[in-house]
C-alpha cells in the first residue's frame, strides 16, 4: 500500500488496471476515501447503491485512488491558511510523482467540488470529468456543519493536526455557497466534456446538479444511476463516455 510524503503529508494511494489513466476522488466529505467506493457509511457493512468504479473500469483504464489527507490511512497537518488548495497540492504530488501528464477525473461526493478544483488549478492535465452526487450548498448549511463537526472530532486527536486551527478550516472550506471550493464563473468557463450523474438528497442536493448541467458547456447526464436496476448500465455508459474522450 504506497505512501507518498509530499512535504508534511503522508498520501496512501493505489493503483488498478492498465491503460490511459483515472484519478478516482471518492465520496465520503472530509472521510474521502479508497473503501468509501464499495461501503456505505451511512449503513455499515452494507454496499454503496453504485457499482464502484475500481471494479467496472480497471480492465479498460488505469485506475489511481487515494485517501486524501486526515482520512483513512492519509495524514497531514491543517494549518493557519490551509483550504482546497492544500488538497489539490496532494493530488497533484502524486500525479507528478507516477509521472502522469494527461488523464481522466471521476469525483463523487465532496470528489465533484475536488475534481473541479484539480482541473482548475493545472489547466491541460484533465481530460474529461466524471460526476457522481455533487455535494454542494442548497438549504443544508446545518447538516454541512455537523458533517465537519464529525469529522473534526476524531481529526483534532491526530498527532499532526492543531485543533485549534479546525474552526478556521471549516470556515475556509464551507464558507462559500454552491460548490465551495470553486466558483459558477470557473464551471460556467469549463470546455471540459462532463458526464454528470445527480445528487437527489440533503448533502447532495438536486439544485446543486442541476446548476451544473446549466452553467457547463459539455454537460452530459445519466440518470437514473443508483442501485440494482441502473448501476450496470449506468457504469457502462461511464466507460463508454471515458473511452470517447481518452486523448
Amino acid at each position: 500500500m504506497p505512501k507518498l510524503q509530499i512535504g508534511g503529508s503522508r498520501i496512501h494511494y493505489e493503483e488498478y488496471g492498465s491503460g490511459y489513466p483515472v484519478f478516482l476522488l471518492a465520496p465520503g466529505f472530509l472521510s474521502s476515501r479508497i473503501e468509501r467506493w464499495s461501503v456505505n457509511p451511512a449503513n455499515p457493512g452494507q454496499p454503496q447503491a453504485f457499482l464502484s468504479p475500481i471494479d467496472g473500469l480497471s480492465d479498460r483504464f488505469r485506475l489511481l485512488a487515494l485517501d486524501i489527507r486526515n482520512a483513512g490511512e492519509s495524514r497531514g497537518p491543517v494549518g493557519p491558511t490551509d483550504s482546497w488548495d492544500t488538497y489539490v497540492e496532494d493530488f497533484l504530488g502524486v500525479i507528478d510523482h507516477l509521472g502522469i501528464e494527461r488523464l481522466h477525473v471521476m469525483g463523487a461526493c465532496i470528489g465533484v467540488t475536488f475534481a473541479f478544483a484539480l482541473a482548475e488549478a493545472r489547466p491541460g492535465l484533465v481530460s474529461a470529468l466524471v460526476l457522481q452526487n455533487p455535494i454542494g450548498l442548497h438549504g443544508n448549511r446545518q447538516n454541512i456543519d455537523d458533517e465537519f463537526a464529525a469529522w473534526a472530532e476524531a481529526a483534532k486527536d491526530y498527532p499532526e493536526v492543531d485543533a485549534a486551527n479546525l474552526p478556521g478550516f471549516h470556515q475556509r472550506l464551507f464558507g462559500n455557497d454552491f460548490l465551495f471550493g470553486v466558483s459558477r464563473e470557473f464551471v460556467a468557463s469549463c470546455d471540459l466534456p462532463i458526464l454528470l450523474m445527480p445528487g437527489s438528497d440533503t448533502m447532495h442536493p438536486q439544485a446543486i446538479s442541476e446548476e451544473i448541467a446549466a452553467l457547463a458547456p459539455q454537460t452530459e447526464i445519466v440518470d437514473p444511476w443508483k442501485g440494482d436496476d441502473h448501476k450496470h448500465e449506468a457504469m457502462d455508459k461511464v466507460r463508454d463516455f471515458l473511452v470517447r474522450h481518452q486523448p
